[in-house]
């Protein structure tokens, strides 16, 4: 199995704040995720190089004794240039479908995490997942599903060595700007 984690709860909306820590409850939130994982069997990890996810996964990283691996390809997904107001546009983005110039983004996040072995947690984020969740179920809706915070997304190997959903994990209808 390889475990898709959303970061907990963030200080700051990605709308308020570029790259905000975690709040209080983000950093419990990041304790017991932990130990979800450790009970998983996850004994490896990757990570976004935003805050909120390195500070997501550093209480597992602490009980595996393993030093951060930093995965830009799993990170926040990137505002396009020229885009004057990058809430409007997420919000916008959300209700559709990839548009064909995102795609290689949605592609290179998954084929990182395909490349990963079984065993690890990748720490990352709401888009980020859902983008993953997306070319491993040809779903090409931007919006797949709604991860919790430090939910845990499960995925598999089929017969081909693709990587298919087994868990959503806990959703909600979190604030995302």
């Amino acid at each position: 199995m390889i475990y898709l984690v959303r970061h907990g709860e963030a200080a700051a909306s990605w709308g308020d704040h570029p790259d905000p820590g975690l709040s209080a409850k983000g950093r419990a939130q990041a304790h017991g995720v932990a130990e979800q994982l450790i009970e998983l069997g996850a004994d490896r990890f990757i990570c976004s190089p935003m805050q909120r996810c390195r500070e997501t996964a550093e209480p597992f990283a602490n009980k595996i004794d393993q030093a951060e691996i930093i995965e830009p390809s799993i990170s926040e997904i990137r505002t396009p240039d020229g885009v004057p107001n990058r809430v409007s546009w997420l919000r916008n983005l959300m209700g559709g479908v990839w548009p064909d110039n995102m795609l290689p983004w949605c592609k290179s996040a998954y084929a990182t995490v395909k490349a990963q072995p079984d065993g690890t947690a990748v720490f990352s984020h709401f888009v980020a997942i859902n983008a993953i969740a997306g070319v491993a179920s040809a779903d090409h809706r931007v919006l797949v599903f709604k991860p919790d915070h430090c939910s845990i997304t499960a995925m598999e190997r089929d017969a081909f060595g693709e990587l298919q959903i087994v868990d959503f994990g806990d959703a909600a209808e979190t604030k995302i700007l």
